[in-house]
């Protein structure tokens, strides 16, 4: 099945696969998180990054965003029903490449 460029279904796949995208939905699986611990749990992932693709992710409603009125700010990340939807189908691909990537590695010249 082959999508053409520009098509939702492309726009969508390219958010929710992407280096970043796959990483924050995964750590968000696992439960609520704040900024700081995202960025603890995504390795890697500049701050920048990490706005944007938390925004992304929010626009597509995958994610929801809820901020408290607090000194200092609070805000908390969790998955949506449908990213949790989206998860339940995705985690089993994740969980596979983790089993595999280490054979799948040496392979590689």
């Amino acid at each position: 099945m082959l999508f053409e460029q520009g098509c939702g279904t492309r726009v969508i796949l390219d958010h929710i696969m992407s280096k970043w995208g796959v990483l924050v939905l995964s750590s968000l699986s696992e439960g609520t998180r704040r900024w700081g611990e995202l960025r603890r749990e995504v390795d890697g992932i500049s701050e920048k990054m990490l706005a944007s693709t938390l925004r992304t992710l929010t626009d597509d409603g995958l994610v929801h965003r809820e901020s408290f009125p607090t000194v200092p700010p609070h805000v908390e990340y969790s998955l949506t029903p449908l990213g949790r939807d989206l998860m339940e189908r995705m985690l089993p691909l994740v969980e596979w490449v983790a089993d595999n990537a280490d054979g799948m590695l040496r392979r590689t010249p």
